[in-house]
């Protein structure tokens, strides 16, 4: 799959991860497991990239003696997964029609 477009999925699906409530990394990774595999180290580049392109604000809570990082999605990031909803019909119309040949050949 090409970088740039598995970096926006990979992006998009951390934002929809926190869509709802606020999360930390161990329970984003968690909550995405079902759909995609996503290491420790991947997924804080990824935290740290929404972070700075304000898609997403950072929080830090005490939890059982430890200072734990809590992300929340800003306007700009729920504004990103609608803009991705919209361009996803894009991208399924392309795919159709790719895959329009390998229909007819069958």
């Amino acid at each position: 799959m090409d970088i740039q477009l598995k970096r926006g999925l990979l992006d998009v699906c951390v934002l929809a991860a926190i869509k709802n409530e606020a999360s930390y990394g161990y329970k984003i990774i968690k909550d995405l497991k079902p759909y995609i595999e996503l290491s420790e180290s991947t997924l804080y580049t990824i935290l740290k990239r929404l972070e700075t392109a304000n898609l997403l604000t950072v929080s830090t809570a005490e939890h059982g003696g430890r200072l734990r990082k809590y992300y929340h999605i800003t306007n700009d990031g729920l504004k990103r997964i609608e803009d991705f909803k919209n361009e996803w019909q894009e991208i399924l119309s392309i795919y159709q029609f790719v895959s329009k040949e390998d229909i007819t050949d069958d």
